[in-house]
């Protein structure tokens, strides 16, 4: 079984004249970052590898979770491959994720994220929002043939404040 759980970047500003991939995240959203991340807490299962975007607004995101999730520096890795906002990109890198590796953490952007998790799960949301969490399942041994999911759990910050 893989479990393949899908993060959108926390909450970002959009001040300042830089690049997109230097936005920071606002208050809000590491306030969001704590509160999904300590309600993951209870859910989440070891080993657990991340993956985050190196964009700014998802980096900071990916790190409020590894601390809070007590993830070694061995299983948290920034993929530039992960900046990127096309869903097929995105899938594209996990289907090339190690076939070791039972459960993956990606932190990215929308809409790739949206459209991927609503493609792979069994549950369809409008736009997975800022911190939104998804957790998905499938039934098989290998990264390249995730289809048909099952959709365990979302964690969205509104559902939680």
């Amino acid at each position: 079984m893989k479990r393949l759980i899908l993060v959108r970047h926390g909450k970002s500003s959009w001040g300042n004249n830089i690049e997109d991939e230097q936005r920071p995240l606002k208050k809000r959203g590491y306030r969001d970052g704590e509160l999904v991340s300590t309600a993951f807490e209870e859910f989440v299962e070891h080993p657990l590898v991340i993956w985050s975007s190196p964009a700014v607004r998802a980096h900071e995101t990916a790190k409020i979770f590894k601390v809070k999730l007590n993830i070694k520096d061995e299983n948290f890795f920034v993929k530039p491959s992960l900046y990127t906002f096309n869903s097929r990109d995105l899938f594209s890198q996990i289907q090339h994720c190690d076939p070791e590796i039972e459960k993956l953490m990606v932190f990215g952007h929308n809409p790739a994220m949206t459209v991927l998790v609503n493609d792979l799960g069994d549950k369809t949301f409008v736009s997975v929002p800022t911190t939104g969490l998804t957790v998905i399942d499938f039934k098989t041994n290998s990264w390249k043939d995730l289809k048909d999911g099952k959709t365990i759990l979302n964690l969205f910050p509104k559902n939680l404040r």
